[in-house]
């Protein structure tokens, strides 16, 4: 059950935190805790690899999340802070009034008072990576005096609690800050948002591929990781350790442990995952006196309060707003629907969520990752798994609250009503999963697990509907038919199927437009010569993808024009996945305004590119100039053409890119991150990209180096066994050494 559950509701009456500006700010370090830390940084080798990509060594697992702490503030200590200011609530200390209630949601949900109290109570294994995870940070800004942190000057032990499962913005990113704002400022517009609003997260998302050994042309399983998220979201890392510890992969900035990634005995690949792992329960609020009460059956029971003083930065200074935040049985109250406050219940388990994505890093196989997962720690993410034994696996989600099949569960249930609370979770065994399909491969492109395996996929008849809400896309589409046609793989062909450029999204797309054009075309207004050439390429198109293709310009730009006039005309509530967007697209717009939205196209395009004929490689970019987090553009300045696009039409390699203040061409910035393949036979083969590179200072050799690679969908070789690394040493150091 959600901590808040099994341990808020102990707090007795209201409970004011005042966060204190002394907490994290400004601390001398000790004495003795330099002389800790440089006998540790001694421990430590950390070998940078031809590519930048560091190995790092330790005795301990400890030494090892030292060692890779300092490592990321190496690389990027801005975005390692970021993400400690954001997971911790305290942005509007760095950004201002307006990230207030970003703030207000991650104190709804674990405050630094409750990650204190988890920590001290932490077994003494987990209590030793906490404290490398903040000795190797704390080390990196004493070694380097003149990084400026903006907010965080130490690194406390107990941060990775409130930031412990590495996935995008985490389970609690799909609470509206603007339904809670509207809440807590007493606003009656305070609209319900469902939660598939993420379906429509552009490009965000991921593939993952496994190849049983019997469709292996070397008869090893073959995995893909191929995570879809903001441009330079996690490092590529191997760590090592003499106690059993040797991953590679990629890491979130300041985390410690490889979300994606494998070792010397399997792999494992996070999707983002539309399974129901958490719920929206209305509740009927009575004022009695002075208190506020909730209905529970026949009963009334009072609703906790508990005050919270937010910091913010101002024109003057440092600002206070005090806030009462509201508590039932089913957890913090986030908005409110037709009369009714919305409590959100969902997973709030940091210990057991943070040691299954550590201790699956040390997974040997199929049984004991299976083992690991029943912490039931991972509530936003699919797992595509490979081993060397030649096991291929899939589980839809992880943690699985048991409920009442009565209740519609992708809608907020009666919280007055007892029969709606959780019974408990899920065990693995009954999640939506497969084992070695008789087809010989698994693919989830976050969309349903009952394709997963084509004719060898779960049976959706025989599991309860919340747990795999999620709809079929346009990648999902793609994954089956590029699986499905070939016999062998090897990681050649297997980069090449990650690689694959149809466009499956225009198959229904374009034929409506092709018939509209017919049916319009007698019309004077429509028989513009360049409009019959243009519908001409179109037709004369393959839809796949390519920098030198003009049929995929045409087909992107009118796609995203006809899209917009149909979504004008959508219900306000109204929310799509991929299929059911084409489908009201082609429903909602006459074949004249099909039409004219492709004029309208060439018209765009001739007045920005001086003609209508611009292949997609001069309009789509991939660019790089600063490395900060919010990135700069400027079509003066030299920039790389990519033909992949938008997963929204069902480009398997994913590359949002759009316009920004004084551009023309379009620039990414979402998409594809860290991508590899692996081989699991008796010796692990594996290669990877990453957008741009390692380092993220503008004029190091690893700002951009497999930039181009990335642009191509090329891989370069990793290097995972001492006597490659050693091929290919950049250099080699302690942390702290010059």
């Amino acid at each position: 059950m959600c901590y808040f559950r099994s341990t808020w509701v102990s707090f007795a009456g209201s409970l004011i935190i005042v966060l204190s500006s002394t907490v994290l700010h400004a601390q001398s370090f000790t004495k003795a805790e330099l002389a800790r830390w440089q006998q540790r940084a001694k421990q430590v080798t950390i070998t940078r690899d031809t590519w930048g990509v560091p190995h790092i060594y330790g005795k301990t697992d400890a030494d090892v999340v030292f060692g890779l702490l300092f490592t990321q503030c190496e690389d990027d200590f801005g975005r390692v802070e970021e993400n400690y200011i954001t997971s911790i609530g305290r942005l509007a200390e760095v950004e201002g009034e307006s990230a207030l209630y970003h703030d207000l949601r991650a104190r709804l949900f674990m405050d630094t008072t409750q990650a204190i109290a988890i920590y001290k109570k932490s077994p003494v294994w987990m209590k030793q990576l906490l404290d490398a995870f903040a000795d190797g940070a704390n080390y990196y800004l004493y070694t380097h005096p003149d990084v400026k942190p903006r907010l965080l000057t130490r690194f406390q032990p107990w941060m990775p609690l409130m930031f412990s499962e590495g996935s995008i913005g985490g389970n609690i990113s799909v609470v509206s800050t603007e339904r809670l704002k509207a809440f807590y400022e007493q606003r009656k517009s305070t609209s319900w948002n469902p939660r598939f609003d993420h379906y429509e997260r552009e490009s965000i998302g991921s593939n993952g591929f496994a190849i049983a050994p019997a469709r292996s042309a070397t008869g090893n399983a073959l995995l893909l990781i191929n995570p879809h998220t903001s441009f330079y979201f996690r490092s590529e890392v191997h760590m090592i350790s003499q106690a059993g510890l040797n991953a590679y992969g990629a890491v979130t900035w300041g985390q410690f442990f490889i979300y994606q990634g494998f070792n010397e005995n399997c792999g494992w690949m996070h999707t983002t995952s539309y399974a129901d792992s958490m719920d929206e329960y209305l509740e009927t609020i009575e004022k009695k006196g002075n208190g506020l009460y909730y209905k529970y059956g026949n009963a009334l029971k009072p609703v906790r309060t508990q005050q919270v003083r937010l910091p913010y930065k101002s024109g003057t200074g440092m600002q206070y707003r005090d806030f009462t935040m509201y508590f039932t049985q089913h957890g913090p109250i986030a908005g409110e629907k037709d009369g009714k406050w919305i409590a959100i219940n969902m997973m709030n388990t940091p210990l057991n969520a943070l040691s299954q994505s550590y201790l699956r890093t040390k997974a040997t196989g199929y049984a004991s990752y299976k083992e690991v997962m029943k912490l039931n720690g991972n509530a936003s993410n699919n797992t595509i798994f490979a081993d060397r034994d030649g096991t291929i696996a899939y589980w839809h989600g992880n943690f699985m609250p048991r409920r009442d099949t009565r209740f519609d569960w992708e809608q907020p249930v009666d919280g007055s009503n007892p029969a709606t609370d959780w019974k408990g979770l899920h065990s693995v065994d009954e999640i939506v999963q497969v084992r070695n399909p008789a087809s010989g491969w698994i693919q989830n492109c976050n969309a349903t697990p009952f394709t997963v395996s084509g004719s060898s996929s779960p049976d959706k008849t025989k599991f309860p509907a919340y747990m795999a809400p999620d709809a079929e896309n346009y990648r999902g589409i793609n994954a089956v038919r590029v699986l499905s046609r070939k016999s062998l793989y090897t990681l050649d062909t297997l980069i090449a199927a990650a690689n694959d450029p149809h466009l499956v999204a225009f198959d229904d797309l374009l034929p409506p437009l092709f018939t509209a054009y017919q049916s319009v075309s007698g019309d004077a207004v429509n028989q513009s010569k360049d409009l019959a050439d243009a519908v001409q390429v179109l037709k004369d198109w393959n839809r796949s993808y390519g920098t030198a293709s003009v049929g995929q310009t045409l087909a992107i730009l009118w796609g995203e024009k006809i899209q917009r006039l149909a979504r004008s005309r959508a219900a306000g509530d109204q929310r799509f996945d991929n299929l059911s967007l084409s489908a009201f697209t082609i429903k909602a717009t006459t074949p004249q305004e099909k039409v004219t939205a492709l004029a309208d196209v060439l018209k765009d395009l001739t007045r920005d590119f001086g003609s209508w004929k611009t292949p997609w490689g001069d309009i789509n970019r991939y660019q790089r100039l600063t490395g900060k987090t919010q990135e700069s553009y400027d079509d003066l300045k030299p920039s790389i053409p990519v033909g992949f696009t938008s997963s929204a039409w069902g480009s398997l390699a994913a590359f949002a890119a759009r316009t920004y203040p004084g551009t023309k061409k379009r620039y990414g910035s979402v998409g594809n991150s860290f991508v590899a393949v692996v081989e699991f036979g008796k010796r692990v083969k594996a290669r990877s990209v990453v957008t741009g590179g390692q380092s993220s200072r503008p004029g190091e050799t690893h700002f951009t180096d497999q930039a181009p690679l990335y642009c191509e969908g090329q891989f370069k070789d990793v290097w995972f066994y001492p006597e490659e690394v050693q091929q290919h040493v950049e250099k080699t150091y302690h942390p702290g050494e010059k």
